[in-house]
This record gives structure tokens, sequence and C-alpha cells, in this order.
């Protein structure tokens, strides 16, 4: 089935990294799951060493156009790669003389899905989340999926359920929205984690659990109906959030939080949870922003 551009596009942000690499074949398969047409972005942004005595040289932005086309040539080729085993995909590139921030957080306001990976070009060590993950993480207007370099993803995971995180909140209904519809269309189960503490609680740890149960069931209300042959697997559980989603992420293909629980507020741009998990994770991730 083609994808065509009635459904809205997932925009991928490159820069030439392997990182960003890894980050397009992910957004393809995606984007063929979704019908929806591929978007590869480029931004150029603006020289850094400019400054007194140093004269501007039109040859410095040919150079940065070619890098560019190169990338986004390159990130074609990948995605067409990725997505053949799959489906048909419409590829649409841009090459954008602006910094890419700016340009992936403008364009995230009529994407389906932003997708980065983990660190670019400018990372300087294993784990460290570059400036453009970071960024469109915190205030992306559509959900955004921050990719890791597959170094510990082992093919098994690629079987592994959708993980969830539930918290009874806003955010949070929104993740389920989403892990639930990814993991349908990759015919895999999904594993809703939720946990409770008894931090300033004054009833038992029984009751607390109960609690914790009823929170969960309410929270997954109408999917199994809407979704009735995919697995749901519940966990409930006493402990902290992030520390629980990473321990159950072991087998898992993909995690979906929200962008901010309970704990939050409108217009909060990342929540402790997310940021941890954000920060952590070995394994796809999508923080489940609000869709403006």
């Amino acid at each position: 089935m083609s994808a065509k551009a009635i459904n809205p596009p997932v925009l991928v942000g490159i820069d030439g990294s392997e990182a960003a690499a890894e980050a397009v074949r992910w957004a393809a398969v995606d984007a063929v799951h979704h019908c929806a047409p591929l978007h590869i972005v480029y931004g150029i942004g603006a020289p850094m060493d400019f400054g007194p005595g140093i004269a501007f040289n039109q040859i410095d932005y040919d150079a940065y156009r070619a890098a560019g086309a190169a990338a986004v040539a390159a990130a074609r080729e990948f995605a067409t790669a990725a997505a053949a085993a799959v489906g048909d995909l419409d590829i649409v590139t841009f090459v954008v003389e602006a910094p890419p921030i700016p340009v992936l957080l403008d364009r995230s306001t009529d994407a389906r899905l932003l997708v980065v990976g983990t660190r670019g070009l400018g990372a300087f060590r294993r784990g460290l989340l570059g400036s453009v993950s970071t960024a469109v993480a915190r205030h992306a207007h559509c959900p955004v999926a921050v990719i890791p370099e597959p170094e510990n993803y082992t093919p098994d995971r690629l079987l592994g359920p959708v993980l969830v995180g539930v918290d009874g909140s806003a955010s949070s209904s929104r993740a389920i929205e989403i892990a639930f519809d990814e993991a349908d269309r990759r015919e895999v189960a999904v594993r809703a984690v939720l946990t409770w503490s008894e931090f300033n609680r004054y009833i038992s740890r029984a009751d607390m659990q109960k609690q914790a149960e009823e929170l969960l069931s309410e929270s997954l209300a109408g999917y199994a109906e809407k979704y009735p042959d995919l697995e749901v697997q519940r966990v409930v559980v006493e402990d902290r959030p992030a520390r629980r989603l990473l321990a159950e992420s072991a087998d898992t293909q993909l995690i979906v939080v929200g962008s901010h629980g309970r704990g939050g507020f409108a217009g909060m741009t990342l929540g402790s949870v997310s940021q941890a998990v954000l920060h952590a994770t070995d394994c796809p991730l999508i923080i489940a922003r609000p869709q403006n």
C-alpha cells in the first residue's frame, strides 16, 4: 500500500551521522506502517566561526549545501532499503539553510511523528544525547521518537512487546493510544506498567496495590474491544516509575511514555520520568507530546 500525503508525514532530522542513519531506517519503517510519507530534513544552520576580522565567504555555504545534498541522498538510500521489506514509501528530502532545531520544531507542527537519533556529529562520548534530540524531545509539537544506535539492540528484540508507562494522566492516555496503535501495526503485545509508592500514603500496601490495579484497568478501558487480538501484559508494582520502565524494557522493541505525568502541568517541557528514560534507554523511545 503506497504512503500517500493524505496522512501527516513522519519527519526525520539528519546530520550525516550514524545515529541519524539509524533514525532514518526506523522512521522509514514506521512511515510505511502508518501509510505516511517520510520527510527527511537536513538543516545547514550558520557557520559558528564568524567573528571580528573573519570575512564571509560564499564558498563556505556551497560546501555546507554539498554536504547536505550528500547526506539526504544517503538517507534516501537508507530509507528505501529499510522500507523495501515492508511496503511502498513516498520520500521527500529537504536541505534547509537554517539551524536544525528551529526547522524541526517548526515542521513538527504538521507532522505525525518527529524522529531523531540519540546523538549526532557533535556528541563526544558514547551515550551522550545530542542537542537536537534533547531540544525536540522538550519542545516539539508532535510525538517524538528518539532512536539509539543499535549497539545493544539485538534482532530478537524486534519480536518483543511495546512498553508503555501509565500513571492516569492525560499525557499517559496519549502514550497508551500510541502504544496500542504501534503494537497493533507490528503485531506484538503491549506491556503496560504502572508503579506506586508508599511515600506520604497512609493506607496499607495491599490497598495501594489494589488502587493501582484499578487505575491501570481504568486507563486501559476500551482498548481490549478496539484491539481484540492484541495481547496485553499488565505490570503493577511498588517501584520508581523510570527504574521499573527501564527494567521492563530489556526485551522490548519500543517504549512509549508521556511527556509529563501527574505531577506536571500544562506546557511543561519534559517530566522527570520521560527525561530519565530518554537518557538511559537502549531501545527506541516515543515521547507522547500533545498534538497541536
